[in-house]
């Protein structure tokens, strides 16, 4: 991303229907290309970028276009900026990924600011809560996981850990990682 940032956007971003919620607080430039802003998302939330996405803002919709669909009105993620999105504090966009799970993501712009001196853009400020666990099943998906893992005597306590691959701490959320995933 760039070191010389332009206007700088604080936003929050939240998944919509996981209570408790799980939510990062970034900061970005306002002019981050949407295709950009994907990855940046993809990396404070912890998710790993393996399924499609896109963002909504009133009757707009930005993705990666399928080339052998031609009737789709949406329009190119790689030509929309952040700053076409949202304009002014308290306005929000939608932020889907994973159209089989459906993680809707509520982003909304916080503050307008001037880059820091000696800030690297983007950057976490702050968050909660881990990242749910790519394919659970969405947000009834994954609290069902946790009611699961938080049952040592659930019959499929054992079978969930193995496909975790081992322990899942819901609460946990290290912002050093976030940053350091940013910077890479």
């Amino acid at each position: 991303m760039a070191k010389n940032a332009g206007t700088i956007y604080q936003l929050e971003i939240w998944l919509a229907d996981v209570e408790p919620r799980v939510w990062r607080k970034f900061e970005v430039d306002a002019a981050i290309r949407l295709d950009k802003l994907h990855d940046v998302i993809q990396d404070v939330m912890g998710w790993t970028n393996t399924h499609l996405h896109s963002f909504i803002a009133g009757d707009d919709e930005y993705s990666v276009l399928d080339p052998d669909d031609d009737m789709d009105d949406t329009m190119d993620e790689r030509k929309g900026r952040l700053s076409d999105l949202v304009r002014r504090p308290r306005e929000r966009f939608i932020y889907t990924y994973d159209y089989g799970d459906n993680w809707e993501h509520v982003v909304e712009l916080v503050e307008i600011k001037e880059p820091q001196k000696g800030v690297k853009y983007p950057v976490c400020l702050d968050g909660r809560r881990a990242c749910p666990p790519e394919d659970c099943g969405g947000a009834l998906g994954y609290e069902e996981l946790l009611e699961i893992l938080d049952d040592p005597d659930h019959e499929e306590h054992e079978d969930r850990l193995e496909w975790l691959g081992g322990e899942f701490d819901p609460e946990a959320f290290d912002i050093k990682e976030v940053n350091d995933a940013l910077k890479g």
